[in-house]
């Protein structure tokens, strides 16, 4: 398999393939875009989750306090999540199926770290 394949398929189920990739290539190229795989698509995990268990969204509660309202922007916090997750999806796998090193402001550099430059 090529770099840039394996560092796009490092992509197509978030953390999970960026675990795996990470895991079992050592080429830089690729173990770079795990790494970035990992960082944010799990990033993003948790942020949803933290979302979804303040507001009540998904889990049948949440905290009692923020009420209707709180719920409405429990939704739209977390639908623009998955809207941001999206985003990030299909540019991060664009970008490493035409062999750029797209490095996200932030979490770029935390991979680089983890990948080891």
């Amino acid at each position: 398999m090529t770099e840039r394949t394996a560092a796009t398929l490092s992509y197509v189920l978030g953390w999970l393939t960026g675990l795996i990739f990470f895991l079992t290539d050592n080429r830089p190229y690729v173990k770079f875009h795990a790494a970035q795989s990992i960082v944010t698509f799990a990033g993003l995990h948790v942020l949803q989750i933290i979302v979804a268990r303040m507001f009540g969204y998904g889990f049948g509660f949440g905290f009692p306090a923020f009420g209707l309202r709180g719920l409405d922007l429990g939704i739209i916090l977390y639908q623009g999540l998955g809207i941001l997750w999206l985003v990030l999806w299909i540019l991060l796998m664009v970008k490493a199926s035409q062999g750029v090193r797209y490095k996200l402001p932030v979490v770029g550099e935390i991979a680089e770290n983890l990948a080891g430059k």
